[in-house]
């Protein structure tokens, strides 16, 4: 079972989920939390494409992304399951959907519907590139609005093609912007009792952490291109080779490039004109990575960390699972938390997060198992519905 469990500053508060893989189940997932009951809403039988998601033999995704919520089946292209999910949007605060703009009015279960029936209802609506404009109607996943919000032109060496990330971060982002629009209009139906649409596209979301990318453009006639581990004109802050392996240095500030000229031996190093300054590093960014390189190339990691550490310079190792887990800071933060799952055995996943210091989230409940798992326990409590007309639903493959 979870480790811990606390009700949140979300208890209260219900949330139909309709989507599937990361982009609303994400958001889902946040609200679920913080203390959100998430009845989530899948196709009989085949359920989410996400629980099947991850490494060969290992789909551990889901128990992520999962956790937190109820799960409950209903044939949406049947007007009884169509009639079961407004039943429960209509009792709830929120409903979360990452469908194509039109399916949830195809389905019968338009927002202003629902909104009519339900002034309060907050309607959580992730696309792939926003439910308006003349692009709104076609297919895009996370990796679209990574390229289209300028993220994948940005990612990897000059001299190849635009790369990406290893996680799915476009979905990730717009996840986070819905939740983040969630809870904003949940303050305003607090003032108003008026609830509404939030509109989070994959494309913006990516736009929005993209920094000074457009006006640098716009400005300056600056395309900012793919630069490897650098960030031009930030110097010095790169992975640096040691004996025994790769180490971030991060001294672009002019008082942190002091201690870390001394802390490699070439004090006289932040006074010279060719990097004295902000500017005049950026200028000389090559040579200057040259330069440390040299000095790391003799020292083991441990070795240059002792010297990053009493210099006072922001630094730190090339983390895999195996050091988050071994760290003892993530273990002091609870970084990471142990479940007990009755497949997986103890497994270890992301805490919740960010952290409140009075009304901290939790993992209360784990990934369910079957799809349907929680049928019966939903309609009895939220719809009224018997074993007999839960077997009869069953029957007819409406759930």
């Amino acid at each position: 079972m979870p480790t811990k469990s606390t009700p949140g500053p979300l208890d209260g508060i219900r949330v139909v989920e309709m989507g599937q893989l990361i982009a609303g189940p994400f958001c889902g997932q946040l609200l679920g939390d913080f203390g959100a009951d998430v009845v989530k809403i899948e196709p009989p039988g085949v359920g989410d494409p996400l629980r099947k998601w991850g490494q060969p033999g290992y789909p551990l995704f889901w128990e992520l992304l999962a956790r937190n919520k109820r799960t409950v089946t209903a044939n949406l292209r049947t007007v009884e399951g169509q009639d079961i999910a407004r039943r429960l949007i209509l009792g709830s605060d929120i409903l979360i959907e990452n469908f194509r703009p039109g399916t949830l009015e195809g389905w019968n279960l338009s927002p202003d519907s629902l909104r009519e029936a339900n002034p309060g209802l907050i309607v959580i609506r992730v696309s792939g590139y926003g439910q308006t404009g003349p692009y709104a109607t076609r297919a895009g996943f996370g990796g679209i609005g990574e390229a289209m919000g300028g993220w994948r032109n940005i990612v990897g060496e000059p001299d190849r093609p635009p790369s990406r990330m290893g996680v799915s971060i476009g979905d990730s982002l717009a996840a986070t912007f819905a939740c983040l629009g969630a809870l904003t209009a949940l303050h305003h139906r607090n003032k108003t009792g008026e609830g509404q649409v939030v509109d989070s596209s994959l494309f913006e979301s990516v736009l929005h952490v993209m920094e000074s990318l457009v006006p640098d453009y716009a400005v300056g006639g600056y395309v900012r291109g793919r630069s490897g581990s650098i960030l031009p004109g930030v110097a010095p802050s790169n992975v640096y080779p040691c004996k025994d392996g790769y180490y971030l240095i991060a001294a672009n500030q002019d008082t942190v490039f002091a201690r870390l000229c001394v802390a490699i031996d070439q004090p006289s190093l932040s006074t010279d004109p060719r990097y004295a300054t902000h500017e005049a590093r950026g200028e000389h960014q090559k040579e200057l990575d040259a330069l440390i390189e040299v000095w790391t190339r003799q020292y083991t990691v441990d070795d240059v960390e002792a010297a990053m550490v009493t210099a006072g310079v922001p630094a730190g190792r090339m983390y895999t699972a195996k050091e988050m887990l071994d760290d003892e800071h993530f273990k002091a933060r609870e970084s990471l938390i142990e479940v007990d799952h009755p497949k997986w055995g103890k497994l270890p996943m992301q805490n919740a997060f960010p952290k409140l210091s009075d009304t901290p989230g939790s993992v209360r409940r784990l990934a369910s198992q079957s799809v349907g798992q929680d049928n019966r326990e939903v309609f009895r409590e939220l719809l009224g519905l018997d074993d007999a007309a839960i077997d009869e639903l069953e029957r007819k493959g409406i759930v």
